[in-house]
């Protein structure tokens, strides 16, 4: 009787592409569990690998990873601390280029040039790096020298990411022009930082894209304000597509964008002044870039008439498959029912539009009859599109769309955005609306659904309904007969026909949220979560990932209406393993409270009330502030309602934490991975408080991982 085969009479190469396609840590993890052969193939198959581990605990440093060629430092712990605060530096970086002589990509925590300066010459041969600082720029002689440092230790550099490296645009421009053979190796360039009070000037964008004519990846925070001496304006656009003609991905931004906080509702969306961006010089920037497949242009003034330069993007750029626009008027104005601006870039697969202040439901309507390939759609801050408009664009593009987020719309709160996205209920695997929280009631009293007479109605109040119907339709209450667009819906929707149920999402709209992994909320300070599911998120069975961003000044507020946020709601999720709470956004007083005031603590306790009734496996927090002292801690009550979510393994603190209020979090039977990080611009400095101070860190990781953790 022959023996039976098993996996491990594969050969060695076979198994060890298998065991490499594994991308779930835990699951590579727990095959290198399996015996001495499994464990030696997954190893030397992994590619990439983050470190947490403690500075003073070198005896624990991993050298059982030949085949890294990324490597992640930026998290060490003390988090924040230099590399050469330890005992011996040199021995240090002696420890990692041993461990790591692959490397050819490093994430690097760089808090001050002599980090870089003791890890640079460890790997030359460098391709690819990113700088991590959130603390101040310390003093330097003159402006770049820091990466002065790094290019002269790292010259094939071909990829340089300062997206979260605070220091000042004056410290880029430099660096590159003198050292122009490195410059022009590098295809790969993100400047987007939100560090920068300016954002870099039109002569900067010029010297850097003059340097780095090879650039195929740009991204960079600009000044596109008129009222400043040396703002981005025509001359700068075009210098960018005359200087790197082999762009496939340019983000320009302004730096007031980048900001995390929530637009007025209210606003119209136009800007006192109007960006120097004229229709002309778009379409000159679009021609010069033939190989562009996504482009993010948000300016923060207005840039109007910009229907004209969009159209040219579809014969222009014919590889763009993602567009972000940003304070773009007037990109979507269909006169007699004919597509314009950006409906006729029909190739779009992610399109994100941000404070149109002209946009309306007939323009949304014809940007989803144009771009029937939008697999991605945001839009931010469009004051008159409503419920209709958006659940007209959702049956539209009910084959494709999975990802929508929704942001301060005036006319589109929680309620409404849910019922504006029932056709593609079914569909939909990530989503984000903002909670407010308008009346269920009301919407119920009104058609919810966009029939063909709401559809007629709509277009008449310009337009004849016969330009925008080609139609069986007879102006009766029969709405059920078969109804065709014109303008080639017929090939889209592939049987020809669009009936009333596409319209209303009868056809495509399930009972509930089946494919829903990711939710993101918005919510102000002091409202509760608890109408959530009642405003039509009550079944979300796939839902594995929620973010909940609370943004408000609590000083506003003498108390909260309730006793709690309502967290406990979140349990109607089977799936939700993880979660990410936001409050940095939310503003009080951390000790000084007045009479009649709540401090933080207390609003700490209201937001993390319920917490531990979740079945969560990672965690996020963000703690409120008081940015008066620029304090971002952890309280009392906090530490004490984290520790009843008894199924963590990963706890993430976006602040600070007295070192007895952390030691409450190792009643956490399976807890292993924690942190403290003050990840927000800029990190305090005095790291000797008790919240900070590395032996504190130290102490409490060391009580951590003696520990016994079952697996």
């Amino acid at each position: 009787m022959a023996a039976a085969t098993t996996i491990n009479d594969l050969p060695d190469v076979i198994l060890s592409n298998i065991i490499g396609g594994v991308s779930d840590v835990r699951s590579r993890n727990s095959s290198a569990l399996v015996c001495r052969k499994w464990y030696m193939l997954e190893r030397g198959s992994r590619s990439a690998l983050t470190l947490r581990g403690n500075l003073r605990d070198l005896f624990m440093l991993p050298t059982c990873f030949p085949s890294i060629s990324h490597l992640d430092l930026s998290l060490l712990s003390p988090w924040g601390h230099p590399l050469t605060s330890a005992s011996d530096p040199a021995l240090i970086a002696h420890l990692l280029r041993h461990a790591f002589p692959c490397l050819t990509s490093l994430t690097l925590y760089a808090r001050n040039p002599s980090t870089i300066q003791l890890i640079a010459p460890q790997w030359p041969n460098l391709k690819h790096l990113k700088l991590v600082r959130w603390h101040q720029r310390p003093p330097i002689n003159s402006p770049g020298d820091e990466l002065q440092i790094l290019f002269s230790e790292c010259g094939q550099l071909n990829s340089l990411d300062l997206s979260a490296f605070y220091c000042w645009t004056d410290d880029v421009p430099p660096a590159l022009h003198s050292n122009p053979s490195l410059a022009s190796n590098i295809t790969s360039l993100n400047l987007l930082n939100p560090s920068f009070s300016e954002g870099f000037k039109s002569d900067e964008i010029r010297i850097i894209t003059k340097a780095c004519p090879n650039l195929r990846e740009f991204k960079a925070a600009c000044m596109f304000d008129p009222r400043y001496i040396g703002f981005v304006g025509d001359e700068g656009l075009v210098s960018v597509s005359v200087n790197c003609p082999k762009l496939a991905i340019l983000h320009l931004v302004d730096t007031s964008a980048l900001s995390n906080s929530r637009g007025d509702p209210e606003h119209e969306g136009f800007t006192e002044e109007d960006a120097r961006i004229n229709a002309a010089t778009l379409i000159e920037v679009f021609s010069g870039l033939p190989l562009l497949e996504e482009l993010a242009l948000d300016v923060c003034n207005n840039v109007r008439v910009s229907g004209t330069a969009l159209e040219v993007i579809h014969s222009k750029c014919p590889k763009l498959r993602s567009l972000k626009l940003g304070h773009f008027h007037g990109i979507s104005v269909p006169v007699d029912s004919k597509l314009d601006g950006i409906a006729l870039c029909q190739r779009l697969e992610s399109l994100s539009i941000r404070n149109v202040g002209d946009l309306t439901d007939m323009g949304l309507i014809a940007i989803g009859r144009g771009c029937c390939r939008l697999a991605k759609f945001e839009v931010d801050g469009c004051k008159k599109i409503t419920m209709r408009g958006m659940r007209t664009l959702a049956s539209l593009l009910h084959r494709t769309l999975i990802d929508v987020s929704i942001t301060c719309c005036k006319n589109l709160g929680a309620a409404s955005s849910l019922k504006a996205l029932e056709p593609i209920k079914d569909r939909i695997q990530r989503l984000h609306i903002d909670c407010v929280w308008d009346c269920a009631e009301e919407l119920d009293g009104i058609e919810s659904s966009l029939d063909l007479n709401s559809l007629v109605e709509i277009e008449a109040s310009n337009k004849p309904a016969a330009n925008f119907f080609t139609s069986d339709y007879d102006g009766t209450s029969n709405v059920s007969k078969k109804c065709k667009y014109s303008y080639d819906l017929n090939s889209y929707f592939g049987g020809g026909v669009l009936t009333s149920d596409d319209v209303n999402g009868n056809g495509s709209g399930g009972k509930t949220w089946d494919r829903l992994t990711y939710l993101s909320l918005w919510i102000a300070v002091g409202q509760l979560l608890t109408p959530l599911t009642s405003a039509g998120l009550e079944n979300c069975p796939s839902l594995e990932e929620i973010r909940i961003k609370v943004e408000g000044d609590c000083r506003e507020l003498s108390k909260p209406s309730e006793r709690e946020f309502g967290l406990s709601i979140l349990v109607n999720y089977p799936k939700l393993r993880k979660m990410h709470l936001d409050c940095g956004e939310t503003i009080g007083y951390a000790h000084t409270a007045p009479s009649g005031q709540m401090d933080l603590s207390l609003w700490e306790r209201f937001y993390l009330f319920g917490i531990g009734n979740l079945d969560l496996k990672e965690l996020d927090y963000w703690p409120p502030q008081d940015r008066d002292v620029n304090q971002r801690s952890l309280s009392l009550p906090a530490a004490g309602l984290l520790q009843e979510c008894l199924r963590l393994r990963k706890l993430f603190i976006h602040g600070t934490a007295h070192e007895h209020f952390m030691m409450f979090l190792l009643r956490i039977p399976d807890l292993r991975d924690v942190q403290l990080r003050e990840d927000y611009y800029p990190a305090p400095e005095n790291d000797m408080s008790t919240e900070m101070r590395a032996d504190s860190c130290s102490r409490f990781e060391a009580a951590l991982n003696r520990r016994h953790i079952s697996d």
